[in-house]
């Protein structure tokens, strides 16, 4: 059974840091692509980050561009996101999703296209 969990996330202050961990378990083999999304109250999901399943291609939405690194560890079946300079507007619920292969450069932060998702991780920026 596939299956993702989320942890790291919390109440920070404005420019602190958080780092977010995605956990897979049951895939058969590293060749999956992460997606990071988030969900504020009151908001649709949107995209935050892309990491390739091999070559560690990524990608970024602007609103965190420059402040978020994403990256993954296929020894510990692991994807990150380092997230600094938070703002309170980065406040949501992230997830973490995942699909078998790579995704094209213009889906690679639209929800659709990821088959399996985590339950979330809480991030609260305090101003």
């Amino acid at each position: 059974q596939l299956e993702l969990v989320e942890s790291g996330g919390g109440l920070v202050q404005a420019g602190g840091s958080l780092r977010l961990s995605c956990a897979a378990s049951g895939f058969t083999s590293d060749y999956y692509s992460v997606g990071w999304f988030r969900q504020a109250p009151g908001k649709e999901r949107e995209g935050v980050s892309y990491i390739s399943s091999n070559n560690g291609v990524t990608n970024y939405a602007d609103s965190v561009k420059g402040r978020f690194t994403i990256s993954r560890d296929n020894a510990k079946n692991t994807v990150y996101l380092q997230m600094n300079s938070l703002k309170p507007e980065d406040t949501a619920r992230y997830y973490c999703a995942a699909v078998s292969g790579d995704i094209g450069t213009p889906h690679r932060l639209m929800e659709y296209d990821y088959d399996y998702w985590g339950q979330g991780t809480q991030v609260t920026v305090s101003s």
